[in-house]
């Protein structure tokens, strides 16, 4: 089991109604970009956030795990 902490940052702002949609993540902005941090609980629940981020057409910049 993974369950770590993941911060996804992607180009643009996303406004905070995206929340549910994106499994209850965080949404921070820094500067143009925004920022999807959480929890994430194994490998796939974080191929679901990526795909979500794909299927928008949004452009993926780094994800970064906490230690």
């Amino acid at each position: 089991m993974m369950k770590r902490k993941v911060k996804i940052r992607i180009k643009g702002l996303l406004d905070d109604k995206w929340r549910n949609w994106f499994d209850g993540m965080e949404i921070t902005h820094e500067g143009s970009n925004s920022i999807l941090s959480g929890i994430i609980i194994d490998e796939a629940a974080l191929h679901g956030i990526l795909n979500k981020i794909r299927d928008l057409n949004l452009t993926l910049l780094s994800v970064n795990f906490d230690s």
